[in-house]
């Protein structure tokens, strides 16, 4: 795969020339096309582990919750592209993270928690850091990076549900030369999960833990066919564990004024690879929607499942899972494991109200069998035996509001809870999460 991706870059820049004139008369320079802004992220996290004990490192705890508050601050610059057939710019950031309130025995240890960085001793860190930054090259409309990178696809995707977002270290290019389609392609060599200040760490999966591969690629695009219409299709290899491929798709349907019909369906499939670091396995997972938008409301109604003997697993609190039941706390992508969810949203501008938003979803899931799974993703009862019939449910409330104007314009406030139950292969849990987010655009 290794020689493939510069031949996928190359014809990423073989583009007509009528589009290449079209770039250039874009073209705004380095200084005149830069950009800097500053988000200013307050996160409050807290997990009731109901009847368990909170995970821990280093100090035992027994209160049976994990509790953290932070505060980030996040600053990205990215320049324009100097002028000519090839441009050059740079992308930077520099991030920093500080504890406000977490001690030994609530931070949540070194666990899926994951809101600030615990040593060694058991005790959260005051503070920590990111800095980084990539090379990047314009051809036309094709962009490639080589450094620290963000990027955004169903088969590899830096995940910013924590304090501070995921990046990963290497080469990714895309290109934006057809009218609605976008290419994208990567070859990436390290990653930096939300708590870690070190951009070269390993690969990491969720249910798999690290793995010692020394590269992931991917490579794919999305179309939008129509203003209601769009397709993606991504394929990925994460080396010598595993080669994970995507299709998905999105359409919306217009029924009368005011009220349109919704629908989507997204699958993967992912099967073991070179060395199979992770075992071996087969898995294909899907999901479906069927949902109506009417007014502010929008309900829908979900199905997916995993025909697959092992957890469908992604890169470690990565957002590379675009399932439709795959919510605030659980996947759903247990193997043989079906599952239902119902959501409703709504947008309250229409009752005048500009910028407040409410979200509440409810899934279950059943079936889930652990039966034929390998040695890697099998869990077992306390007599050994492989895990059966296992059952789960998640109930998920949100609430945002995003100031309209003034001098908070943008400034947005942000409530999510979550309540899970299941039987013995998951967590009981209560969550409750406060994000607090004021974005500053400095250029």
């Amino acid at each position: 795969m290794s020689r493939r991706l510069p031949l996928y870059l190359a014809a990423l820049c073989a583009l007509p020339a009528s589009q290449l004139v079209s770039a250039a008369e874009q073209e705004e320079g380095f200084v005149e096309g830069s950009s800097l802004s500053v988000l200013n992220r307050n996160f409050y996290f807290n997990r009731d582990h109901r009847d368990g004990p909170a995970p821990t490192y280093g100090k035992p705890g027994d209160n049976g919750y994990s509790e953290a508050w932070a505060h980030a601050v996040i600053g990205r610059f990215s320049s324009g592209f100097t002028q000519g057939t090839v441009g050059f710019g740079v992308d930077a950031f520099a991030m920093l993270g500080l504890k406000l309130d977490s001690g030994a025995g609530r931070n949540g240890g070194r666990s899926s928690f994951d809101v600030v960085p615990v040593a060694r001793d058991g005790q959260a860190r005051d503070e920590y850091t990111k800095v980084g930054g990539a090379a990047k090259v314009r051809l036309f409309d094709t962009v490639v990076r080589v450094g620290d990178v963000f990027p955004v696809t169903p088969v590899v995707a830096a995940g910013d549900s924590r304090l501070l977002p995921e990046s990963f270290r290497g080469v990714t290019a895309e290109n934006t030369g057809f009218d609605g389609l976008t290419l994208q392609a990567g070859r990436l060599h390290a990653m930096s999960q939300p708590v870690s200040s070190n951009m070269r760490d390993g690969f990491v999966t969720f249910y798999g833990g690290a793995v010692d591969s020394p590269w992931v690629a991917y490579g794919g695009g999305d179309y939008a066919i129509t203003d209601n219409l769009s397709v993606s299709l991504y394929g990925s290899r994460l080396k010598d564990a595993w080669n994970q491929y995507y299709v998905g798709t999105s359409f919306t349907y217009p029924l009368a004024d005011d009220l349109d019909l919704i629908t989507g369906f997204n699958a993967y499939r992912a099967v073991d690879e070179g060395k199979q670091l992770l075992g071996e396995f087969d898995n294909t997972l899907w999901s479906g929607k069927l949902g109506l938008r009417f007014g502010a409301h929008t309900v829908a109604l979900t199905h997916q499942r995993n025909n697959g003997d092992d957890d469908f697993d992604y890169l470690r609190q990565s957002d590379s899972i675009f399932l439709d039941n795959s919510i605030q706390y659980s996947d759903f992508n247990s193997p043989k494991e079906r599952s239902w969810m119902l959501r409703y949203d709504l947008d309250m501008a229409s009752y005048g109200v500009p910028g407040l938003s409410f979200m509440t979803r409810y899934g279950k899931g059943s079936d889930a069998d652990y039966s034929n799974a390998n040695s890697v993703y099998m869990r077992r009862d306390g007599n050994g035996d492989p895990l059966t019939e296992q059952k789960r449910w998640e109930r998920d409330i949100e609430v945002k509001y995003v100031v309209q104007e003034g001098a908070a314009k943008d400034l947005s406030l942000r409530v999510r809870q979550a309540t899970t139950r299941a039987t013995a292969f998951e967590s009981d849990l209560d969550e409750v999460r406060l994000i607090v987010e004021y974005p500053l655009s400095v250029l």
